[in-house]
């Protein structure tokens, strides 16, 4: 019995229908630039698919949560799962005919292609017995699989893309069934999307998009400008498992949303005379004397007290305890953040996932009121940094160092202690990965930006020696690491 599900109306009049068994066996491309509705596209596709093909969605923006609660989706949040817990999840996935959304919101970039990459290798690693048809969708692809580099890992990349082309080349034998989603064609490894025979294409602007498109569709190329003048939700359809001859149609309603929605337009509210005066306030204050290179002083209270609350705050009780007892509890919570820390990918998850770990064992170690999340992230960055602030109280120029730390951006500061560190203990220049490392990331790109914004905002000064290796030095102070290696490895 052939299954097909219906997608929408033909603009033409009737429905416009998918030849579900069809499109397992030959796979689908689906492009539209970001508006053009791709996402509700996925998710008719999914709904009217469920009650008859198991389905994993890979989904960088958590977008397909709530089909877990309409059609029972097991979801999956990989910030909280290793790669190899992920691959033995996938693995169950298929064993048990679950279907599953992997979700990679709260992960960096370089993250989220590594978790892919690790769930698709587990959809690979089961055994024949197994092979069940299951439909893989791939949301905003180009991501998962780009034609160029960029500024992503590249092992991270090239891990994600060999298990996309991997899916798209040798998945159908095993059961799987890629059905991928992009903004730009442009952006997509060619060797993944030559592999889809089905094809829709929504709303897109570009000239070379535009004329992809056409081809792909075998339409003239003084045919391509009809992609300018879709509206949302408005595609076209050509494929064995869709239309011999390519069909307009426009996708139909579906019965779950995203968790968010698109920003609302509101009329702002009336402004008061108190608002007013404090914005012209504001524009009129003068500019700060301060050298251009140099940050501005920190404000009240002293820095020291402000980077104090980095340590856990004492109980409040009855009775004060004793400053022998908060010394106590400050190296038990010392010593259950580096336990936190201490796990592989520690380093790289968020900050939220990371306090929620350290808070369980607060609880199991009975600890008392644990530090709130602000003071936590301050601790974070010192954890990542290496620094021990009773080592560096001594140093003459630590006050500085400390005060310049507190004026930047919380998640930047552990980036400044580490190259304050070494510049203070006269050490090598931290390499680009052990920058990425103390910022929460595997990129060495974002690291050299990072840098370069730390020199915009005056905190330091980067220079080279004769062999190339990297020197930071430290405004005001004038303090400078030794020189090191910025390709050397963590």
């Amino acid at each position: 019995m052939t299954i097909r599900i219906e997608l929408g109306t033909a603009t033409a009049g009737g429905a416009a229908t998918l030849d579900l068994e069809e499109l397992l066996a030959t796979r689908l491309l689906v492009q539209g630039n970001s508006g053009s509705g791709k996402s509700h596209l996925l998710r008719r596709l999914l709904e009217q698919s469920a009650p008859w093909v198991q389905q994993a969605v890979i989904d960088p923006e958590g977008d397909f949560v709530t089909l877990g609660d309409r059609f029972g989706h097991l979801v999956l949040d990989a910030a909280t799962a290793g790669l190899t817990g992920l691959r033995r999840a996938a693995e169950g996935v298929r064993r048990h005919r679950v279907s599953v959304v992997l979700n990679l919101e709260n992960l960096d970039v370089d993250s989220q292609l590594r978790h892919a990459a690790a769930f698709l290798d587990g959809l690979f690693a089961v055994e024949r017995d197994v092979w069940s048809p299951m439909l893989v969708v791939v949301d905003e692809a180009q991501l998962f699989a780009p034609a160029l580099g960029g500024d992503v890992a590249d092992d991270a990349r090239r891990a994600s893309l060999a298990a996309m082309t991997d899916l798209m080349c040798r998945g159908r034998k095993r059961g799987l069934a890629g059905a991928v989603a992009t903004q730009r064609l442009a952006k997509l490894a060619k060797n993944v999307a030559a592999e889809a025979s089905n094809f829709l294409m929504g709303r897109t602007f570009l000239d070379i998009d535009m004329a992809r498109a056409a081809d792909l569709l075998g339409m003239e190329r003084r045919q391509a400008e009809m992609f300018r003048d879709l509206e949302r939700g408005h595609f076209v359809a050509l494929g064995p498992a869709l239309s011999r001859r390519p069909l307009p149609l426009r996708i139909g309603t579906v019965e779950t949303g995203t968790r968010g929605g698109g920003p609302k337009l509101a009329p702002p509210p009336e402004a008061s005379e108190a608002a007013r005066a404090q914005i012209l306030q504001a524009a009129a204050a003068p500019e700060s004397k301060a050298p251009p290179r140099r940050l501005p002083p920190p404000p009240a209270p002293d820095i020291n007290e402000q980077l104090a609350a980095a340590r856990p705050a004492a109980v409040h009780a009855a009775a004060s305890p004793s400053a022998e007892d908060e010394a106590a509890r400050g190296q038990k919570l010392a010593a259950l953040l580096r336990e936190v820390m201490a796990e592989p990918e520690a380093p790289f998850r968020q900050p939220a996932v990371l306090y929620q770990d350290l808070l369980v064992r607060c609880r199991i170690a009975r600890l008392g009121t644990p530090p709130d999340l602000p003071a936590f992230r301050r601790m974070l960055a010192l954890a990542r940094a290496g620094v021990e602030e009773a080592a560096l109280a001594g140093d003459p120029d630590w006050p500085e160092v400390a005060a310049q730390a507190a004026a930047l951006p919380e998640d930047t500061q552990g980036v400044y202690l580490l190259l304050a560190r070494a510049a203070l203990a006269g050490e090598a220049c931290p390499s680009d990965d052990a920058i990425a490392r103390a910022y929460g990331s595997r990129s060495a790109g974002r690291a050299r930006r990072l840098l370069e914004w730390l020199e915009g905002q005056g905190a330091v000064v980067c220079r080279s020696d004769a062999l190339g290796r990297r020197i930071v030095a430290l405004t005001g102070s004038g303090r400078e690491t030794a020189a090191g290696d910025p390709a050397a490895a963590a």
